[in-house]
């Protein structure tokens, strides 16, 4: 009886956690970088101390966030990188699913990654001296040891294939990042142009490699 009383308050644990991140993904979608605990706490109807108790402070709600969008981004990229495509367009669509991601929720990028320029000043409290680019820095980290790890399965860069694709691996994600960032401000060409050139900036190294034998392939 006491097991399944404590299964049952870990699931009801788990579904509130997720009705306050839900919340918290309406306030970001509205307020972006602006986003409060606040703000967050009166959309979900509770006060914020209980959001506190649930999430610690800022940057813990911030990184419960940014698990819930990073894993929904790293599903669509390694469904790109699956697809049943020439590696060329496997490439392309998995640069374009990284655009359409911040385009779609431009206000969720913003508040997930560095927009210093667009922060308010710090709330009292737990808030109190939150930065949000300390925090995206691990998120990045786990992006680029992601893509590296779907790398290293499916092409063949020869003996030091592990350590050559996480080089490659952060440094595609540091370029998605560099330029995704520059375009969503400045929109300077179309999500296609930007795919496209890109992918040329890539196709070098990675049009003359094999695929791993018995692996999907890039």
């Amino acid at each position: 009886m006491e097991s399944t009383q404590q299964a049952e308050q870990q699931r009801a644990a788990r579904q509130r956690r997720r009705q306050l991140l839900e919340a918290a993904d309406r306030v970001v979608l509205r307020d972006g970088p602006h986003a409060s605990m606040n703000a967050i706490a009166a959309e979900a109807g509770i006060t914020k101390p209980i959001l506190y108790r649930h999430f610690g402070d800022k940057g813990g709600l911030y990184r419960a966030l940014a698990k819930r969008h990073t894993d929904a981004l790293l599903d669509a990229l390694r469904a790109a990188l699956d697809a049943p495509a020439e590696r060329r367009e496997r490439v392309e669509a998995t640069l374009d699913t990284y655009l359409a991601a911040i385009e779609a929720r431009p206000q969720v990028y913003r508040f997930l990654m560095h927009p210093a320029e667009d922060t308010q000043p710090p709330e009292h409290g737990p808030e109190q001296g939150f930065d949000v680019g300390r925090h995206s820095a691990p998120l990045l980290r786990r992006l680029g040891e992601e893509l590296a790890q779907v790398i290293a399965e499916r092409v063949d860069l020869g003996p030091d294939t592990e350590g050559l694709a996480r080089v490659w691996g952060h440094g595609i994600v540091g370029m998605m990042h560099g330029a995704g960032d520059w375009w969503l401000g400045e929109r300077p060409c179309s999500r296609a142009q930007l795919v496209r050139s890109l992918a040329d900036l890539l196709w070098g190294r990675l049009a003359a490699v094999d695929d791993r034998a018995g692996g999907p392939g890039f």
